[in-house]
């Protein structure tokens, strides 16, 4: 696996009531949390037995011979969210995170990445891993995806399994679920979509929520909190995420394109950022190439008279504006790059994994 922030990539968004200045201030946060995050769970775990056996963590007070007597045991862990393709997963995570982290479009499948969102309060601090949506595929992209999804199930705390009440229950939930328990791993089924629709009968609901209102996101934080091990804050109570700008832009490059471009070309579009200039104070200047298989859809991503690529760019600035809170000089390019999608190597070196 790759490490998710890169030496010498800008610095992370902080959490929400401290203003994106700020929060571009933050500096990355790795060691324990970061091995954790990614499925290695060794040095955390042997980090948290540290904590736990020694010093005093949040909450705790000096006790007899100066032990650790926590008065209010402080819990941490990894949450992973499950579920099928537009289950409401990145709606769910940036809901809890209250901002936008997770790319989210009205096409299905458009999370290709793990990403990590980090919720702190008093009492615990929860690593929420968004995932792509489980489904069944030959192609190289998508069983990338399903890699991905088999790995944080298998090394989270606690899982949610997200539920649309528009498809129902089915026999991959029922064999996800069942290998979670094999592993003893705490999973909570959740019901998506309260506002639309009630949760459906023939699955096994711990409860329903809606991320797009809020209601019930208070209900599942407190559920989770209660199943997570104790252990410390692995992340500055600030920090939001271990993602780095460049991610953060290639991401919202790529919703811009999902949300233009129609039927299997979004699928087969990929963002390389190729530069980010943060040396003038006033403007960010970015360079991005959109990576395409065809020749053809080249024509198509670009389209007539440039028309296409300029809808793109101007809808990707309006977020990247949004996120640095200065004025972005986006130069976006278009390349064929013929079998991308179908080559592992390529699908790592552009963060699918």
């Amino acid at each position: 696996m790759v490490p998710w922030g890169l030496p010498g990539d800008p610095d992370l968004p902080r959490g929400a009531g401290h203003g994106p200045r700020r929060r571009r201030r933050a500096l990355q946060r790795r060691g324990h949390a970061a091995r954790r995050a990614l499925g290695r769970r060794s040095g955390a775990l042997e980090g948290r037995r540290r904590a736990q056996g020694g010093g005093r963590g949040p909450g705790a007070s000096p006790g007899p011979r100066g032990f650790a007597v926590n008065e209010r045991p402080h819990r941490s862990g990894v949450v992973a969210l499950l579920g099928r393709p537009n289950a409401g997963k990145s709606t769910l995570l940036n809901r809890l995170l209250g901002q936008k982290l997770a790319i989210v479009t009205a096409k299905p499948q458009t999370t290709r990445s793990r990403i990590l969102g980090i919720v702190t309060r008093e009492d615990a601090q929860l690593l929420l891993l968004d995932t792509p949506g489980f489904h069944a595929s030959e192609k190289a992209l998508n069983r990338a995806l399903i890699e991905v999804v088999d790995d944080v199930a298998q090394d989270c705390d606690v899982a949610v399994l997200l539920v649309d009440p528009r498809h129902g229950w089915d026999e991959a939930h029922e064999a996800l679920r069942e290998r979670l328990r094999a592993r003893h791993t705490p999973c909570l089924v959740v019901s998506t979509k309260a506002d639309l629709r009630a949760p459906p009968e023939d699955a096994p609901i711990d409860l329903a929520l809606s991320a797009r209102t809020g209601e019930g996101t208070r209900g599942l934080v407190d559920r989770l909190v209660e199943l997570l091990p104790e252990g410390p804050a692995f992340y500055d109570p600030e920090q939001v995420t271990d993602r780095s700008l460049r991610f953060l832009a290639a991401e919202l490059v790529r919703e811009a394109a999902f949300e233009a471009l129609s039927q299997e070309i979004p699928y087969e579009t990929a963002v390389e950022i190729e530069s980010f200039d943060e040396s003038d104070p006033r403007v960010t200047r970015i360079r991005a190439t959109l990576l395409v298989e065809k020749k053809s859809q080249k024509g198509m991503v670009v389209g007539k008279g440039g028309r296409m690529i300029r809808e793109i760019g101007i809808q990707a600035r309006r977020g990247l504006e949004e996120l640095l809170e200065k004025q972005v000089h986006l130069e976006l390019w278009v390349k064929v790059e013929p079998r991308w999608t179908k080559r592992p190597n390529r699908l790592k070196s552009l963060g699918y994994h």
